[in-house]
This record gives C-alpha cells, structure tokens and sequence, in this order.
C-alpha cells in the first residue's frame, strides 16, 4: 500500500511538474481556440455608443509612458486618427489577438496616413508585457479611474466600484478626422467579436474619404 502511494504521489507531481512547464503552451492553444472566429467582415448589428457622429472627439485622461495625456493630437496621422479601446492586454484574449492583428495591418494605416492609438485600463506595467512580448508599435494608453471610457459613453456599465473588471469599455474603434470630429465607429455588441482589421482600415478610409 505505501508503495502505491508513493507511485501516485510521484505521478501526481510529475503531473504537476508538466502542467506548469507546459502552461503557456497551454494558454496559448486555449486562447487560439477561443478566438479562431472572432474577426466579422462589418460592423453589422444596431449597437452604437461612443460619441455623436459629426461631435468633436472630447479627448481623454490617460498616461502615457509615465506623462498624463490629455489630447490624442500626437498620435494623429496626417490625414486622422484610429482610437482603439479594448478591455485589457493582460487577460482578454480577444483584445489582445486583435491588437497583434491591427499591428500586423499598422503599415495599411501607415501608407494611408492615419495614426492609431490605444487604451485600456490595464496599469502600465501590464501593459508593457504584452507591449514587449508582441512587438507592439502602437501606441497603447492606460485609461484613469474609467475616466476615458466614461467621457466617450463607451464604459461597460454592467461592473461597479470594486469589481475586477470595473474600467473596461465597450471595446471598439473610433476614427478621427484631421479637425478632431468624429466620422465613424465601429461597435460590435459581443464583445467576443471585433470587426477584422483590413475591414476596418478600408472603413476608415471610406469614412475619412481617402477612396
């Protein structure tokens, strides 16, 4: 009986053992599946917050590599702008695999002259581990006290004071034309989905009248 003990205790550490050398391989073969149909041609459905088309965009309270930012004029393109808010980049997979897919189609943006931004709640720190690990170019903001996604209309009501996930918007993307107005969204209601990014750079140029 003490033998057999013994074997499964060895097993079961063993087991352990495995499990934790082979976590990320394992995160990332769930985080895959979970997102492998998330990408939608359009934004199709009726779901609309966020500022008033033809409204100014009224700006942000945000850190950026440790200064506050108030406006996102230096992040603007010379012909507008792509404001991008997502959940988190530390544990939403959905955000975090859109992100790599808008970094991959950044040149897109690049070669069309429209600048991209974006926030999350994330602190910094968190922030810059995903940053390093992907290569990110993008510029990513950390939002304060929910302040952004409240004054944009787009912050996820249904958390409150205390709540892990307190401070996440509605994730979507808001474009930004040279005079600061607001020329278009795009906002699917499940936030599971986001609408791909080669679709959303041919929507901006549409809406930016750059075809």
């Amino acid at each position: 009986m003490q033998r057999v003990l013994i074997v499964l205790a060895a097993i079961l550490l063993f087991a352990t053992a495995g499990a934790y050398l082979y976590k990320d391989q394992v995160k990332e073969k769930a985080y895959a599946k979970l997102t492998e149909n998330m990408f939608v041609p359009a934004d199709t459905d009726n779901f609309d917050p966020g500022p008033v088309l033809g409204s100014d965009f009224p700006g942000v309270r945000a850190m950026y590599r440790g200064e506050p930012i108030r406006l996102i004029h230096d992040f603007a393109g010379p012909n507008g702008t792509v404001f991008i808010a997502s959940r988190s980049f530390d544990w939403c997979p959905y955000c975090m695999k859109q992100m790599i897919q808008l970094q991959a189609h950044k040149a897109g943006f690049d070669t069309a002259g429209i600048g991209m931004v974006s926030i999350t709640y994330d602190e910094p720190a968190l922030q810059q581990a995903f940053i390093d690990e992907h290569g990110i170019t993008i510029p990513v903001l950390s939002d304060v006290d929910g302040m952004t996604f409240k004054t944009l209309g787009i912050l996820n009501e249904k958390y409150t004071e205390g709540d892990f996930q307190y401070g996440i918007p509605h994730p979507g993307m808001i474009v930004v034309d040279p005079q600061g107005t607001v020329v278009g969204k795009l906002f699917v209601e499940a936030y599971s989905s986001r609408v791909d990014s080669g679709a959303a750079l041919q929507y901006a140029k549409q809406v930016l009248e750059l075809d």
